[in-house]
């Protein structure tokens, strides 16, 4: 086992952080310029729906070694600096602007990330699903949340004070691989996403966000169901109108890929149809 060193740890932490920074600042305006200087005609293949590591897989971070995450690490080898919280659907669990002394992981349930401009208005830049960390500029130099943290449906989240977290990396070289591949994953995520954003239609955007919440593409299996969510949540992950999330949803469901009730959705993997196509 190759030792990772913690300011290594730290540095690609913090640049990854900058990256996030970088990315949430970009504005429509910039979005939209990309956009008009790209060739006409000039065909964007769609990232595919979920290219995200889980913190729970088998992922290969060096070579010939394959290091397995077990969530069993934060729950029995931290006594002090750990808690265990139960979250409610729209409860905060951290807002911008609070202090940075956590990491968090997600043990069950889903989070969304949201931003909140000087203006006022708010964007969600991040739907984060079960077995996730979040909150890791805390042990890259950031001082205060730059984004809100909110549960998406009831949560069980895992906090972890940020010194603890810096001794676990430290101490856990296995971990420690893991948590970075983690977080490279994550930043691969965030790439397509603003890919999907700059370049795919509102009608792509909501697919494929139906597609990554309902697990198709995953190693894990696809989710029986989609617990209930709004359509302005939708429509604020896809950054368009309630009015037009409903009219994509009813026509999906036109078409049978979807189906949805008070209860929660059903996705079809024939909605795929729509992201592939141009």
């Amino acid at each position: 086992m190759v030792d990772i060193d913690t300011n290594a740890a730290v540095a690609i932490l913090r640049t990854l952080q900058e990256l996030k920074v970088s990315i949430m600042a970009t504005s429509l305006a910039t979005m939209t310029a990309v956009a008009r200087r790209s060739r006409v005609g000039l065909s964007f293949p769609l990232i595919p729906a979920v290219n995200q590591v889980s913190a729970e897989e088998t992922v290969h971070t060096l070579p010939g070694k394959i290091v397995p995450f077990d969530p069993q690490v934060l729950l029995t080898r931290i006594v002090a600096g750990k808690s265990i919280r139960e979250h409610q659907a729209a409860d905060s669990i951290f807002l911008q602007g609070d202090p940075a002394d956590a990491v968090f992981y997600i043990l069950r349930g889903k989070v969304k990330l949201t931003v909140v401009s000087t203006s006022g208005k708010e964007a969600v830049i991040a739907y984060l699903p079960e077995k996730s960390f979040f909150g890791e500029g805390a042990i890259a130099g950031q001082q205060l949340r730059i984004s809100t943290a909110s549960a998406l449906q009831s949560c069980t989240i895992i906090r972890i004070e940020k010194t603890v977290m810096l001794g676990l990396l430290q101490r856990e070289p296995v971990f420690s691989e893991q948590f970075l591949s983690h977080l490279l994953s994550r930043n691969l995520r965030m790439e397509a996403d603003l890919v999907d954003h700059l370049f795919n239609s509102s009608e792509k955007r909501l697919a494929r966000l139906l597609l990554m919440m309902a697990n198709f593409g995953a190693d894990s299996k696809p989710a029986a169901a989609i617990t209930k969510i709004s359509q302005e949540t939708l429509a604020e992950m896809i950054g368009t109108t309630r009015s037009r999330v409903s009219f994509f949803l009813n026509r999906f469901r036109d078409l049978g890929f979807i189906n949805y009730n008070s209860s929660g959705m059903s996705v079809n993997s024939s909605l795929s149809s729509v992201v592939l196509h141009d």
